[in-house]
């Protein structure tokens, strides 16, 4: 490690959980805000964008279906016209709001469901990619999992891809997330989120940590996690451009990647 390798921090918030604050104060780097479809309102909206401005958080749109009941945690089967709407409508809501307390869409990071089922379907993950083209200075940059439809289809379109990974859900051995309500869905331990974010950073996989902003210990792991990392030599920034376009990652199939030591 020479101390130079750089990690993205990131938050779900704007969903009506409290604590939010506390995880401005314990160093997020980017913050992905609820986009009033899963949960969340232009206030909240509002609130956020503003703590957002004055911490010098990076800020992104977090569209998820229109299923409140279930938080947005069930798929919801809709058209390709549907999702476009879905997506569209959503980001640009954001997008006014933030543009109106004076700070500009950095990324785009589906919510829940939504996120799992486009990295899984390839016409689908074209639609969110064209949205994401379709706002902010250039396009937003899009989060997702390291391997799967969404990366390729940003890849394939010259799309700013940064790969995420999670400090709070556990992980299947094939790299994909135990799903929730099973046992080891959940991450409630520091040591544990700590051990799961030095290998996932160290493997060079993924660009950006993810904590849930409603998750009860949401905090706590968030503060341990950033200590252990400063102690293993990692700085902390929000992606920006600094990936470059179309950024490959280890296991794409595209190259060798951007790998840690």
């Amino acid at each position: 490690m020479n101390g130079m390798d750089s990690i993205d921090l990131n938050a779900d918030l704007g969903e009506g959980a409290p604590g939010e604050a506390e995880l401005f104060a314990t160093g997020i780097t980017s913050v992905n805000i609820a986009c009033g479809a899963h949960a969340g309102d232009e206030a909240a909206m509002r609130a956020v964008c503003r703590a957002a401005r004055v911490r010098g958080v990076s800020v992104g749109a977090h569209p998820g279906y229109a299923d409140r009941a279930n938080f947005g945690r069930c798929p919801v089967l809709l058209p390709a016209d549907g999702l476009r709407d879905l997506l569209e409508r959503q980001v640009a809501v954001l997008a006014g709001v933030a543009a109106a307390e004076g700070v500009e869409l950095a990324h785009l990071k589906p919510h829940g469901a939504l996120y799992h089922f486009l990295n899984h379907d390839e016409s689908a993950a074209r639609v969110c990619v064209d949205v994401a083209r379709a706002f902010g200075d250039g396009g937003l940059a899009l989060f997702g999992p390291p391997v799967g439809a969404l990366g390729a289809a940003a890849r394939a379109a010259g799309v700013d891809f940064v790969a995420e990974g999670f400090i709070d859900r556990g992980y299947r051995e094939d790299g994909t997330l135990i799903p929730r309500g099973e046992p080891g869905a959940l991450i409630h331990d520091q040591k544990e989120a700590l051990a799961q974010a030095l290998r996932l950073t160290r493997s060079g996989g993924v660009q950006t940590l993810c904590v849930h902003g409603d998750g009860p210990a949401a905090a706590r792991l968030l503060g341990a996690v950033r200590a252990g990392l400063a102690l293993a030599g990692f700085s902390f920034s929000a992606p920006g451009r600094r990936w470059g376009r179309g950024v490959d990652v280890p296991g794409s199939g595209r190259g060798p990647g951007r790998r840690r030591p």
